[in-house]
């Protein structure tokens, strides 16, 4: 969510940053109910002052013996006066609340400005691209079943068998330790969040569609990211304590809404997958060193899989709804001929913890964290970079070294 009184003092400067995002903020409806909201709020805070001397003079006049009837219906009418204006307040600020839930984040500067993923900017890659390999993950083992899980749940859900299930085992706890390693502390969480969450987070109520809902204040989470932040949601954390690093394993859920013929095939888009996140909290003057940092935690596992990858920036047009800087890793898959997205590391700046009231304290008073986060990594998608990279193109699949004492062996034998 934006600071209401930056974006009251610099609306014009706020209202072209969002257009070069694509967001055409509804300047008549948020002016108009500013403007309300001050008005109200003016005669409110007049109409509680006038209680509070007619009060007074009531107490007064009441220990004198004097009749205190004429007052008090003054004191009634004022009451019937407040109570209506303040009523008409509290519209206005849940209407003004809700406008303010509609806003994306505004870019940070550094971002290069775009309308969508084709002005994106690669900033590096890494690894060399040596697999001749042009079969999919499906047609170099059948240990990936889509029509038993379909039989089961529908589309887009995968069964595993075979070894490929303890290669997936193999790579959350590599992820997980690797992540531990850098600084994160784990935690195991709810697969479920309440709505609260999610409005902290930045999910709800603007992409409610892409959620998979339980009842009517539960939903399956969509990313760890959801309950590994929402821990420090209404709390005030230690300065001293910042940059503070967590992780977690999760599934999460999507429904993959507005999606329909895009990946169907495989274990690219799934309505359930399995993901490791990591969320930094930090001081704002230093989230972009964390973003940074938190990049580079993501990228080690690629490094340490030897799968080659690159690095792109995201431009305006192409930013998430909460974030004010993004890079996405993509790692190459063979079959396709190209990167595909494996991690999305971004820096949401004060956006999501104004949401979800994460502050910390200092001399000087106050102050709102900055939050960051991305995958380290996608699980599912890594289980392919890997199969279709490290196939020999006859009967083997090669585990990394790196793997191998998770999986107990270094290579998978295809039936």
């Amino acid at each position: 969510m934006l600071d209401l009184k930056n974006l009251r003092d610099n609306f014009d400067d706020i209202k072209k940053m969002l257009s070069s995002r694509g967001y055409n903020i509804d300047e008549d409806s948020f002016k108009s109910l500013d403007k309300k909201r001050k008005v109200l709020q003016v005669t409110v805070e007049d109409l509680q002052a006038d209680r509070k001397k007619l009060s007074s003079e009531f107490g007064k006049l009441k220990a004198s013996g004097e009749s205190v009837d004429e007052l008090k219906t003054i004191i009634d009418e004022t009451n019937t006066k407040l109570d209506e204006n303040d009523k008409e307040l509290q519209s206005i600020l849940k209407d003004l609340n809700n406008l303010l839930l509609d806003i994306p984040n505004i870019p940070d500067q550094s971002v290069p400005n775009g309308r969508d993923e084709n002005d994106n900017v690669v900033i590096k890659k890494y690894g060399s691209i040596t697999s001749k390999n042009t079969l999919d993950h499906l047609e170099i083992t059948n240990d990936i079943d889509t029509d038993i899980a379909a039989k089961i749940a529908g589309s887009r859900f995968s069964v595993l068998k075979g070894e490929l299930p303890k290669l997936q085992r193999a790579l959350i706890s590599f992820m997980i330790d690797n992540a531990v390693k850098n600084g994160y502390e784990e935690y195991y969480v709810p697969f479920m969040a309440n709505a609260d969450s999610l409005i902290g987070t930045g999910q709800l109520p603007k992409f409610e569609e892409d959620l998979f809902k339980a009842n009517e204040n539960l939903y399956l989470i969509p990313t760890a990211e959801v309950p590994l932040t929402n821990l420090f949601r209404d709390e005030f954390v230690n300065e001293n304590e910042l940059p503070i690093k967590v992780t977690s394993h999760t599934p999460c859920f999507r429904s993959e809404a507005g999606s329909y013929g895009k990946d169907t095939r495989g274990l690219i888009r799934q309505h359930q997958f399995e993901k490791i996140e990591l969320v930094q909290l930090t001081k704002p003057e230093n989230s972009m060193t964390c973003l940074d940092n938190l990049l580079s935690n993501a990228c080690q596992i690629l490094d340490l899989l030897e799968l080659p990858y690159q690095v792109i920036e995201l431009c305006t047009g192409d930013l998430g709804f909460s974030s004010a800087k993004t890079f996405d890793i993509e790692v190459w898959m063979p079959s396709q001929n190209k990167y595909r997205e494996i991690s999305s590391c971004s820096n949401f700046t004060d956006f999501q913890a104004r949401r979800a009231n994460i502050k910390y304290k200092t001399k000087d008073g106050n102050h709102f964290v900055h939050t960051i986060n991305g995958s380290g990594l996608a699980v599912g998608r890594c289980l392919i970079a890997l199969i279709e990279n490290n196939y020999d193109g006859s009967d083997i699949i090669k585990i990394p070294s790196c793997l191998e004492k998770y999986f107990g062996s270094d290579q998978i034998k295809i039936n």
